[in-house]
């Protein structure tokens, strides 16, 4: 690949991980639902959504549990997956107990639905977290400020290109996380929202 491509990939890679559509998603939607306070429980739930796995993938990387933090081996995946679960379960439980703001409650419980699809489809086959996560927040982003954040499409496909041109994944790998995002994380975040 030639070296501004690689440069552009990457850089697409990682601005769009899991974890920087949360740092921004449920911040968003806590203003949306409860101004300033729900910003501070958008803050919240990133903890737990965000920081939190991304310490844990870290972690596992430093001990050489997995290979990156990106834990590109399927295999990797389903041994990384119980701490990053344990951490947006708590952080769903909490957010639901302390009666935090529904729209940011409703996207964590969407996210951890997705990632429960993704982590069954893991022991069989290897599916593109970026692109679930991203055309999750592209569906919820639309249910809560309206179609015009159809607009936000091509950084969901240019996320997805990024994550074929670097090889982490197929198209239908790509294709597939995509899909499960969307058609997962839309009527969880519908009927709890």
């Amino acid at each position: 690949m030639p070296r501004g491509e690689a440069r552009w990939a990457w850089l697409l890679s990682d601005g769009g991980e899991p974890r920087n559509w949360m740092l921004v998603l449920a911040p968003l939607l806590g203003w949306h639902d409860d101004g300033w306070a729900g910003v501070g429980w958008g803050l919240f739930a990133a903890v737990f959504t965000a920081v939190l796995p991304t310490l844990i993938l870290r972690f596992g990387e430093r001990r050489q549990y997995w290979g990156d933090r990106h834990v590109r081996r399927r295999q990797d995946r389903i041994v990384a997956a119980p701490g990053v679960m344990a951490s947006v379960i708590t952080g769903t439980g909490l957010l639901h107990g302390l009666e935090a703001p529904a729209e940011v409650t409703s996207l964590v419980m969407a996210m951890l639905a997705v990632l429960l699809a993704l982590l069954v489809i893991t022991f069989f086959w290897k599916v593109s977290v970026h692109s679930a996560v991203a055309s999750g927040a592209l569906v919820i982003l639309t249910s809560v400020f309206g179609p015009w954040m159809l607009a936000l499409t091509p950084s969901v496909v240019l996320i997805g290109w990024s994550r074929i041109r670097l090889r982490c994944h197929t198209v239908g790998q790509v294709t597939v996380g995509a899909l499960i995002g969307a058609a997962v994380s839309a009527p969880v975040f519908d009927l709890l929202g």
